[in-house]
């Protein structure tokens, strides 16, 4: 391990590009890639974006929130538990966040449901879509 920690502030250490070979490297950077160019367009392109996946009540959740709320929102949805799973192990392995939903507000990864949930109550997601 580094000599990175990780703190409540900062991202979570991640190994070294130099202590990855080439070929490793450029396998991470082109796996499905696609899909990530997807993910960001959306995010580049709506304030709220939620990318979830089938049967996932964490997602629904989110997204029930969001529309009680009255906040529009783009959902991107990859598989469900029994497909499309390397799609969002990509997603997961960009964004940082290990599990679904994953919710962006103007670009900024807020969390998943807990997070996104309080944000709600509290008004911060509001605010953050004000801000823009």
């Amino acid at each position: 391990m580094s000599s990175q920690t990780a703190s409540s502030t900062s991202a979570r250490p991640l190994l070294d590009p130099s202590r990855t070979a080439l070929p490793a490297r450029e396998r991470i950077a082109s796996f499905h890639v696609d899909v990530l160019r997807e993910v960001e367009g959306a995010i580049a392109e709506s304030p709220v974006v939620v990318v979830g996946m089938a049967q996932n009540p964490h997602v629904k959740t989110v997204r029930n929130a969001l529309t009680e709320a009255g906040l529009e929102f783009k959902y991107l949805e990859y598989g469900s538990y029994l497909s499309k799973w390397k799609e969002r192990l990509a997603i997961k392995l960009w964004s940082g966040w290990p599990t679904y939903p994953q919710v962006f507000v103007n670009g900024v990864l807020i969390g998943g449901k807990d997070l996104t949930v309080a944000a709600i109550r509290d008004g911060s997601l509001r605010k953050m879509l004000e801000r823009v």
